[in-house]
């Protein structure tokens, strides 16, 4: 495994990478296709839905003022990487659990229905790397959940790994027993689409991954 200022054809001169977030689930899921991002540097954004916004342009445009928001501070030559998750129930935006009780709230209307989950994926070039691309992707997966019990929700809420989760459950925690049927790419709903990712780091100059 190596950082990536490694990776392109061995120069040490080579743009950084910046995770733009803290997210251990996405750096875990970069070192899974060899990256070690040189810095992760979360970006501070108000991530307040404007009035009428749907889940698609929402994600979309979390992931791209994360990266230029990350971009604008960085002197040196780098790529920035941001992601953004949404957990959707047709156009509404479920909340991040931030407490027991929203993620009671996003538990509540998930028990026995399918709903989408949108990560958009964004990559920003600083200003003094010329050479980079911007490009973003975006990824929808359907999952469904069963029925859940008043019991099966407590379960849930004292097993703590909702803390911080779009919709209020973590795909790799304990809500996994409870999903029906995934369709679409389960890395994106952790965090990070990893096909898309690694499509974008491949379409730089320099071949940032083989």
């Amino acid at each position: 495994m190596t950082s990536s200022s490694q990776t392109q054809e061995g120069l040490s001169t080579a743009p950084l990478l910046v995770l733009a977030s803290a997210s251990p689930r996405r750096i875990a899921l970069l070192e899974q296709i060899g990256l070690v991002p040189d810095r992760v540097l979360p970006a501070n954004i108000d991530e307040t839905p404007r009035k009428g916004e749907v889940p698609r342009v929402y994600a979309q445009r979390m992931a791209a003022e994360k990266a230029c928001l990350v971009a604008s501070t960085i002197a040196e030559p780098a790529l920035v990487l941001a992601a953004d998750t949404v957990v959707a129930l047709g156009r509404r935006i479920l909340p991040k659990a931030e407490d027991r009780e929203s993620a009671r709230f996003c538990l509540e209307r998930l028990s026995g229905r399918r709903h989408t989950v949108l990560t958009a994926v964004t990559v920003t070039p600083t200003s003094s790397w010329a050479q980079g691309r911007h490009g973003v992707r975006l990824v929808e997966t359907s999952v469904t959940f069963s029925r859940l019990t008043a019991y099966q929700i407590d379960a849930l809420l004292e097993a703590g790994d909702w803390s911080g989760k779009a919709g209020g459950y973590a795909l790799q925690g304990h809500a996994a027993s409870f999903i029906r049927a995934l369709s679409g790419s389960a890395s994106a709903v952790i965090g990070l689409p990893l096909f898309e990712t690694a499509q974008l780091l491949r379409g730089q100059p320099g071949g940032w991954l083989a």
